[in-house]
């Protein structure tokens, strides 16, 4: 069984960084991609970045892009969400996740999930 064990969130104030770091443990990677989602209380779920696991291209809506960059590392099987300038908006639960698809919408990514991480907390203040 695939698990995905996340790491890296906490407290960070508007400007800083902070980098997320996402396991694929259990079995050899097998799906399309990976990806990372985000959600903050009375809000939908939106996905902030996707990556090809096997050609590598990658994939932000425009919230984060120029801001946020995932980077994957096939021979350890881990994804990472460089997360810099962070924004007071973007405070969130932030999961890692086993992608089966994207499509690239411009302000906003779509992405199926077949596999999710249980999330770890990101608080920006201001």
């Amino acid at each position: 069984q695939v698990q995905l064990v996340e790491s890296g969130g906490g407290l960070a104030q508007a400007g800083e960084s902070l980098r997320l770091s996402c396991l694929h443990a259990g079995r050899t990677f097998a799906g399309y991609g990976m990806g990372w989602f985000r959600q903050a209380p009375g809000k939908k779920r939106e996905c902030v970045a996707v990556v090809d696991w096997y050609s590598g291209v990658k994939y932000y809506p425009a919230t984060v892009k120029d801001r946020f960059t995932i980077s994957r590392d096939r021979a350890k099987d881990t994804v990472t969400l460089q997360m810099n300038n962070l924004k007071p908006e973007d405070t969130a639960v932030y999961f890692c996740a086993v992608v089966n698809g994207v499509v690239d919408r411009g302000e906003t990514i779509l992405a199926g999930v077949d596999v999710w991480g249980q999330g770890t907390q990101v608080t920006v203040s201001s």
